[in-house]
């Protein structure tokens, strides 16, 4: 049987890294995908080639139409497929919202949300012909309840929940699931800027008394692209450690 062929949007660092990494672990071919970070994404394929892997690395922005037509189309010419696709890509910046500018509003929106609608538009088209592909969007617990400084940053991901939903409902039936994974706060670029202090009192709020790892929220989406979770769609897993539990 051939590999199976998986597509990680925002892949050179963070949560994408690790999610590429442990695809490739399962035996996926991997496609990573980086706008700015080369190095990182170049970083990403030599550890998994070194551990016996296979991938390919795109440099695109998927924050475009024709980013995602290249990232994915790409996919699809090197591998003959695409079955899983992790819509991982997307950028914030802390901002009250009345400071937030138009521009600021429409970059957040469309890197998280308009990337994960791009690339699964795109990979639709082979997935559909297969019928069989796993999308999976990777959002965020502020996009379940909002945060102050994240009012961009939260209807994008909120945003993400309603794409999620309409596509398992649209093409569920055709093969196709799509599942949302919401991580808590993991430990990434995004948090090495607090401070110890900082981060203890964020930890004091998680019932497992620590902050999550990317490990921690790639697991999960292995799960979801794997046959164990062939009746899984449209629904949220949460990733939090049990910061919704306290």
């Amino acid at each position: 049987m051939r590999a199976r062929v998986a597509a990680i949007s925002g892949s050179s660092r963070g949560i994408g890294r690790a999610i590429a990494l442990e695809l490739a672990r399962e035996g996926y071919q991997v496609v990573i995908n980086y706008h700015k970070s080369k190095a990182g994404a170049e970083e990403v394929l030599e550890q998994i080639e070194a551990e016996g892997g296979t991938g390919i690395i795109v440099g695109a922005d998927v924050s475009s139409s024709a980013g995602a037509q290249h990232f994915i189309e790409t996919a699809v010419n090197s591998f003959g497929k695409i079955e899983v696709l992790v819509n991982n890509a997307g950028v914030n910046k802390d901002q009250l919202m009345l400071k937030i500018s138009d521009e600021e509003w429409r970059q957040i929106i469309d890197s998280n949300l308009g990337s994960a609608f791009y690339c699964s538009r795109w990979a639709l088209k082979n997935m559909l012909r297969r019928r069989y592909g796993r999308i999976i969007n990777i959002s965020s617990v502020v996009g379940l309840g909002g945060n102050a400084g994240q009012a961009h940053y939260a209807a994008a991901k909120s945003g993400l929940m309603g794409l999620t939903c309409s596509i398992a409902k649209e093409y569920g039936r055709r093969g196709v699931t799509a599942n949302l994974v919401a991580p808590g706060y993991i430990q990434t670029d995004m948090t090495a800027a607090l401070n110890d202090s900082q981060k203890s009192r964020i930890a004091e709020g998680i019932a497992l008394g620590r902050l999550g790892t990317p490990a921690d929220v790639a697991g999960v989406v292995a799960f979801l692209a794997s046959p164990r979770a062939d009746y899984i769609n449209g629904t949220v897993i949460r990733v939090d450690g049990g910061l919704s539990s306290i």
